[in-house]
């Protein structure tokens, strides 16, 4: 049998969206400004085949955290890249050689999603971040564009808080 729907079930809701430029990314010794882009969190869910006769059955297995990728900004003061050096330094000593403990390296780090007044409506929480890649940006005559940096994170674990 057909179902008629009531006209309150057939009228948009009224809504706010959640807008791309309304962020803070917070990463201890870098300086919430200076963060350009960001990306929400991406997760895998490898799957797991069980083989019976004739057949397979699929299970979800490990769950694997994609990447994150910052794009920041470089000015003069206060030095962006000093910042992200500083960090690099904790993971490896090119001088030295020396490597550090994870205890050293590895940060935590959150990203608020904001409404039009300030609210934080979205909070993950990344666990146990470090740097995979850590690039210093490019360079040319052919232009006056303003210098960028770029870092790949690794993370142990994210939640969303709300």
């Amino acid at each position: 049998m057909a179902e008629t729907l009531s006209v309150q079930d057939m009228l948009p809701n009224k809504f706010e969206p959640k807008r791309k430029n309304r962020w803070i990314f917070a990463l201890e010794g870098i300086d919430s400004f200076l963060i350009k882009s960001a990306n929400r969190p991406t997760m895998t869910i490898e799957e797991q085949s069980i083989s019976y006769m004739n057949s397979k059955r699929y299970l979800a297995g490990l769950g694997t955290w994609g990447d994150l990728s910052l794009a920041l900004h470089d000015p003069i003061a206060p030095s962006g890249a000093q910042q992200v050096m500083e960090w690099v330094r904790t993971h490896f000593e090119s001088v030295s050689g020396r490597a550090g403990y994870a205890d050293f390296y590895k940060r935590d780090a959150q990203l608020k999603l904001v409404d039009p007044i300030g609210t934080v409506i979205e909070l993950w929480d990344y666990k146990g971040c470090f740097i995979t890649s850590a690039g210093f940006g490019d360079l040319g005559y052919d232009g006056g564009d303003m210098l960028e940096l770029s870092l790949t994170l690794k993370f142990d674990n994210c939640v969303l808080q709300y």
